[in-house]
Parts: structure tokens; sequence; C-alpha cells
């Protein structure tokens, strides 16, 4: 097992597919399905954004680690893993984020 809190959080979650929604939060969402795993990332986003508008560091970083945690749910539900995330952001490394933007089309 890794030292680092996001690979083993993004391991806790895949671990959580299959179980009984009555197990953990983690399975109750991936029973519930994509839709409201999606919904939830969104209710996070605008929380996170609530706490930085408000400045408030601590609301910001609690909202933020939220975010980040049913973000990665929303990931495993859809079969993919942080390690997705991070091979992207490599590849995307050393381009602008403009020149990055203009090849998506």
């Amino acid at each position: 097992m890794t030292n680092d809190p996001l690979d083993a959080l993004d391991a806790l979650i895949h671990s959580r597919k299959g179980e009984s929604a009555s197990s953990s939060y983690t399975a109750s969402l991936f029973v519930a399905g994509r839709a409201k795993i999606a919904q939830k990332v969104g209710e996070e986003a605008v929380e996170t954004v609530i706490a930085a508008m408000r400045k408030d560091k601590k609301e910001l970083t609690g909202e933020a680690a939220d975010l980040v945690y049913h973000l990665l749910v929303l990931l495993a539900d859809s079969g993919l893993c942080l390690n997705d995330v991070r091979s992207e952001l490599a590849r995307r490394t050393g381009t602008s984020g403009l020149t990055e933007k203009a090849n998506r089309s």
C-alpha cells in the first residue's frame, strides 16, 4: 500500500465497488448510480467555490477534500482511477493551456 493519501483513498474507493450499500457511504454511492455520484460532485464543487469566495481556508480545505473524494468515486464508477488523471496531466505537461484547449476541437 502507498503512503500517499490520495492513492490510498483511490484504492479504498475501488475496493468498495460491489459492496452492500449498508456497509459504507462509498458503496451506497455506487449503488445509487453515476447520476447521483455526478450530482454529488456538482454539489461539492459549488460548496468549494462558496468556501473560496468566503476566504475561509479551513472551510475551503474541507470542501476541496469532499470534492476530490466524490470526483474519485465518479472516476471509479467510470472505470478510471487517479493514475489515469495523472497520465493525462503528464501528457499535457509542456503544452500551453491555450494550445491544449485549441487542440481539443
